[in-house]
C-alpha cells in the first residue's frame, strides 16, 4: 500500500456526547475545509441516529470505547459528563489522536495531570473548550489592555450567577463523584479562565473561599425541562461558591459562582477591572453580546465613559477552528491543556479552602510535570 500524506487527505474526526456541547463541537467542524466528521458517540439512539442522518455521518456508536478503538480518526472531540474526561481523552491520546475537551479540564487537578503527561508522551495536542473567552466583547476588551488602555491592573471582579439554573436536580450535574463539584467548577472556571486571559495569566498564590448548599439540598432552583442524564443523585455539591485569589505582584481577584440565589431572574456574568490608567466592565444578561462592554478612563480630566460597539464573536466555532489550525500545526508539544491545568489546580484549592475553612496556597508550579 502506498503511502498516504496526511496533510493530502481531510483530518478525520470523532466527537463523543450528544448533549449541547457534542453538537455544537459537531456544526463547529462542519464548515471548516478539509474537515470530516466520520464517527458520532453517545447514548441516546434516536439522538445518535438523527445527528448522524442530518449531518452525514457514517459511523455511529453507542459505547465511546468503540468509536476511540476507530483506526479511522485524527481527532476527538470529548463532550461527556466530567468524570468521563480523563478516561476517554487518556484512551483517544494514547492512541494517537488529538483531543479537544469540553471543560472542565477534569473532577480535580489529579486528574487534569494525567491528561497532561498523556499528551505530553504522545505529542498530541490537547485543547480545553473555554468558548467565552472567545466573545467579541472580550477580544476588544483584551486589545485595549495589551495596548495599555488600563495600565497595571490590580483588582479584579468576576462572576457567573443565575436565580434558578442548577443544570438538572438529580441528574449528573449534582453528584459530586460525576461531576466534581457545582457552580465553582462548571461556571467558575469559564469566568476565572476568561479573567486570567484577560490579565495576562498573572499566577494565582493564594485561595480563601466558601461554598453554600441552601437552596438545591432542598429541591428549590433548578431548571426546567433539562434533557440532563438523570442518575437519581441526591444534592451532593454546592449552589454558590465565592472565593478571594491573591495573584503574585499583589493583585485580587474575587471569584463568584452560582447555579440558584435570590436575586433578579436569569442568568448574569461578567468581569470588572480596576487599573491605573482606567477601569473596564463586562455585563452580560441572559448571554447578550451588545452594549455589554464600558470602558472608563479620564478625558481633559473629566470622567469619561466609553461603550465600544463590538462584534458577537465566534465561541465555539472559534475554538473548534483553534483546534483544527493547531492539529495541523508544527509544535504539538506546546499544545497540551497546560493553560487548562493550571485552571483545575486553582479551583482544587477553592474547594479545599471551602472544605478546610482557611485559606490556601497554590504552588507555584501549579502544572506539577517535572
Amino acid at each position: 500500500m502506498p503511502f498516504e500524506d496526511p496533510a493530502a487527505r481531510p483530518l478525520r474526526v470523532g466527537v463523543v456526547g450528544l448533549g449541547y456541547a457534542g453538537r455544537t463541537h459537531l456544526t463547529s467542524y462542519l464548515p471548516i475545509p478539509g474537515v470530516e466528521v466520520v464517527a458520532l458517540a453517545g447514548l441516546e439512539p434516536d439522538r445518535l441516529q438523527a445527528l448522524g442522518a442530518e449531518h452525514g455521518v457514517p459511523h455511529l456508536h453507542a459505547r465511546w470505547e468503540d468509536l476511540v478503538a476507530r483506526d479511522d480518526l485524527d481527532a476527538i472531540s470529548v463532550c461527556s459528563p466530567t468524570h468521563l474526561h480523563a478516561p476517554i481523552t487518556i484512551a483517544a491520546l494514547e492512541s494517537g489522536r488529538h483531543v479537544l475537551c469540553e471543560k472542565p479540564l477534569a473532577r480535580t487537578g489529579a486528574e487534569g495531570e494525567q491528561m497532561v503527561r498523556a499528551a505530553a508522551k504522545a505529542g498530541r495536542v490537547l485543547q480545553i473548550a473555554f468558548n467565552h473567552r472567545e466573545r467579541g466583547d472580550v477580544h476588544t476588551l483584551k486589545q485595549h489592555i495589551d495596548d495599555g488602555g488600563l495600565g497595571d491592573i490590580y483588582y479584579a471582579k468576576t462572576r457567573w450567577v443565575r436565580r434558578s439554573g442548577i443544570p438538572g436536580l438529580g441528574s449528573w450535574f449534582t453528584n459530586k463523584e460525576m461531576s466534581g463539584g457545582g457552580p465553582m467548577i462548571d461556571l467558575g472556571v469559564h469566568m476565572l479562565d476568561l479573567t486570567l486571559f484577560l490579565l495576562g495569566e498573572p499566577q494565582v498564590t493564594s485561595v480563601s473561599a466558601n461554598t453554600y448548599s441552601e437552596l438545591g439540598s432542598r429541591g428549590r432552583g433548578g431548571t426546567a425541562g433539562t434533557d440532563k442524564q438523570q442518575v437519581g443523585s441526591g444534592f451532593e455539591v454546592e449552589d454558590l461558591g465565592t472565593a478571594f485569589l491573591r495573584l503574585a505582584g499583589g493583585g485580587t481577584l474575587l471569584l463568584e459562582a452560582s447555579w440558584a440565589t435570590y436575586r433578579p431572574d436569569g442568568d448574569d456574568f461578567g468581569v470588572t477591572l480596576y487599573g491605573t490608567e482606567g477601569g473596564a466592565e463586562i455585563n452580560v444578561p441572559n448571554y447578550a453580546w451588545e452594549d455589554t462592554l464600558r470602558l472608563y478612563s479620564d478625558v481633559a480630566d473629566a470622567p469619561a465613559v466609553i461603550a465600544p460597539r463590538v462584534g458577537r464573536g465566534e465561541g465555539h466555532r472559534a475554538v473548534v477552528r483553534s483546534f483544527v489550525e493547531k492539529v495541523r500545526g508544527d509544535d504539538w508539544a506546546q499544545h497540551i491543556g497546560t493553560d487548562a491545568l493550571a485552571r483545575a489546580r486553582i479551583i482544587d484549592a477553592c474547594y479545599a479552602s471551602a472544605r478546610e475553612g482557611r485559606e490556601v496556597a497554590v504552588a507555584a508550579d501549579s502544572i506539577g510535570l517535572g
